[in-house]
């Protein structure tokens, strides 16, 4: 293929433009009958998503951006924009293949494409999820200095999605360049469009955002080069983004195995007679002076260079199952890193999340806090108060609400120069984002090998009466997703300890901050700035009679059960409850031979059942009795103050059940 052709924005005219798309129109449409074949003959595994019909829409529309420069989330459906912007086609069969050659060590599907350090993103089946993304990227390489655009496409039922409108929305606040295309071929898989929305046009919906929108022919590949160029200009004067709908086609089903009978004869039969690739060849034999003969020669070339590759492919060996072992889940960290120290005399929990946000911000000016009424407001617990005064409004960010779209945005920032730190007004809230943050941000090193560092924090749990919507912990539902690394501190140093560590981490860090400890907690802090030693369990008591697992607002209470009561007991913090380090909770076990496990979640919602089930594993024939947990009901909390707090563990419930398994009273 020529891909030796100027990038905006310089431009093509049209006699130079049809010679060179046309090229790699026509190599994306033999190539796609190819890869078809392949797979009904068990060398491409997974399925096939067939690009024919798209190649006017896909090729043009991304032949302006430059490779390497502007960033780029593309489709399934958008194969050509990836041999554009850098893919080779060996490697594009080698993802198909999944052998040992994929770039993404055949961890990812065969369509899911993305090279980061090309600043093309990993693409997620999630549709919506791919746009906020490229927004957060743009806008982190632009924050540092540099000349670039986004280009973010999606089909017309993913519009339909609420991280569509999310990102739009963000792109727009936020004075983000990025090329929105809706790539409309008239189905959602089977679904028509007259079941998706009931507008006459998509690009319609550029009007709520107070952002530029057009729809054109996808079939014409003139049309949609111009268009976009145009969309260039229009953003490079005033960094807004724009609206692109593009009419295309999908000449085959969803899928190799969809046989599209959804699609009327007649239908399919109009369809034909404007495919795209047939199209331009005619343009290329009317205007650009070839013949039959030349064009010909151009397509036979284009046929055997497609099979030179496809050998070279099919050459290649099955991936070794090394490469996706455990290891792969979480980039390396680096204990090594040494901090300077900090000391506070006497500070609350909520002292201590300023300042570690205050601390990580005076050192670092790629972070940057990411939230909901955490500028002049200080955020709803009044956790970020003085941040926006001392940073400034490009640092302490005030987002639209928008859950999933915020974390998008930080996912892709993230990728940039830039270090996000998000804050949930509520824990309760991050359910909102369950996608970006559980399958696209946790899996984002062991889909594209680049570290993804983003923090959560989540102000947590009840006994301040707020109802089933603010007062919920969640950290059994995050725990459950590989990638993802959760703290959940107790005192004012494991706190500023816990914020601190979670931002030098290249992982995405959850860090639980209970709501009731903000104020109620008290402490010195004395951080001796050594990475290494954070990453541990918090022991706060040592005896002989049994062993208690407590979290967040349970150790006050495990505590003063324990010291109330006189007990001999070992109470441990785990701290760190993803990946979660047993050994020497189960050292414990060995050595008193009982467990409590004490959580406010719900039993089954929480961590204690995983707890009991590696302690069991381990330690099975140490254990004098069963394993107890003290959890509250599986209810959602209520909300009347006399409700919750009979829902809630306290310290009856607790000393019952230490005199339950230890066989007496204190």
């Amino acid at each position: 293929m020529n891909l030796s052709f100027p990038r905006y924005p310089a431009r093509l005219n049209r006699q130079q433009f049809y010679p060179v798309a046309y090229e790699i129109m026509f190599y994306c449409h033999v190539l796609d009958e190819k890869i078809y074949e392949l797979f009904r003959k068990g060398y491409v595994k997974g399925t096939v998503i067939i690009c024919i019909g798209n190649e006017a829409t896909m090729v043009p529309m991304s032949m302006p951006f430059r490779p390497g420069q502007d960033i780029l989330g593309l489709m399934h459906r958008d194969m050509g924009g990836h041999l554009v912007n850098g893919m080779t086609p060996y490697e594009l069969l080698c993802q198909y293949m999944a052998n040992a050659q994929s770039p993404t060590h055949a961890r990812e599907g065969n369509v899911h494409h993305g090279n980061v350090a090309q600043r093309r993103l990993p693409f997620i089946s999630h549709l919506g999820n791919t746009l906020a993304p490229v927004v957060g990227a743009t806008w982190a390489a632009r924050r540092n200095g540099e000349d670039v655009f986004g280009l973010a496409s999606i089909g017309d039922g993913g519009s339909s999605t609420g991280d569509f409108h999310e990102s739009l929305n963000l792109a727009s606040v936020q004075r983000v360049p990025v090329l929105f295309v809706v790539e409309n071929n008239h189905y959602a898989y089977s679904t028509p469009t007259r079941l998706q929305y009931n507008a006459k046009q998509l690009s319609d919906r550029a009007a709520g955002y107070n952002i530029p929108g057009k729809t054109i022919d996808g079939t014409d590949a003139w049309e949609v080069y111009c268009a976009v160029n145009d969309a260039l200009d229009e953003m490079n004067k005033t960094s807004l983004p724009y609206l692109l709908e593009s009419m295309t086609l999908r000449l085959y089903g969803h899928a190799a195995y969809d046989k599209a009978e959804y699609v009327s004869a007649a239908e399919r039969q109009a369809w034909l007679r404007r495919d795209p690739v047939a199209r331009a060849r005619a343009v290329l034999l009317d205007e650009c002076e070839f013949t039959e003969e030349k064009l010909g020669a151009l397509e036979s070339a284009v046929r055997a260079r497609i099979d030179t590759v496809i050998a070279r492919s099919l050459s290649v060996g099955r991936p070794a199952c090394a490469t996706c072992s455990p290891g792969a889940v979480f980039a390396p960290a680096r204990p090594d890193i040494k901090l300077p120290p900090f000391t506070a005399p006497q500070i609350k929990n909520l002292q201590a999340v300023t300042a570690a946000l205050d601390y990580i911000m005076g050192r670092d000016d790629k972070a940057v806090l990411l939230g909901m009424d955490i500028g002049v407001y200080g955020s709803a617990f009044k956790t970020c108060k003085g941040l926006y005064e001392r940073y400034g409004a490009k640092r302490v960010m005030d987002m639209p609400v928008c859950e999933s779209g915020i974390v998008g945005f930080a996912l892709g920032a993230s990728q940039f120069g830039a270090r996000p730190i998000i804050e949930y007004q509520f824990a309760d809230f991050s359910t909102e984002a369950a996608t970006q943050m559980a399958l696209n941000a946790a899996s984002w090193y062991f889909r594209s090998c680049n570290p993804a560092p983003l923090v959560f924090r989540l102000p947590c749990g009840g006994g301040i009466t707020l109802g089933a919507f603010h007062s919920g912990e969640f950290e059994g539902i995050w725990s459950r997703f590989p990638g993802l690394k959760l703290l959940y501190p107790f005192t004012p140093q494991e706190t500023f300890e816990a914020i601190v560590a979670a931002y030098y981490d290249p992982n995405p860090c959850l860090v639980f901050e209970h709501k009731l400890l903000y104020a109620s907690k008290g402490g010195s802090i004395d951080f001796n700035g050594d990475m290494a030693s954070i990453w541990r369990p918090r022991q706060y008591a040592e005896g002989a009679d049994c062993t208690i697992v407590a979290f967040g607002a349970m150790n006050e209470l495990a505590l003063a059960v324990v010291s109330e009561q006189g007990y001999s007991a070992d109470v441990w913090n785990p701290f760190i409850l993803n990946p979660l380090d047993i050994d020497p909770l189960a050292a414990s076990v060995e050595k008193t031979g009982r467990l409590l496990v004490i959580q406010e979640s719900g039993e089954t919602a929480g961590l204690g059942d995983r707890i009991v089930s590696l302690i069991v594993k381990r330690c099975f024939a140490k254990l004098r009795c069963a394993p107890a947990i003290v959890a509250s009901p599986d209810m959602p909390v209520p909300f009347a103050p006399e409700l919750e707090t009979a829902t809630r563990p306290d310290k009856n419930k607790i000393r019952a059940a230490i005199e339950q398994i230890i066989g007496e009273k204190s």
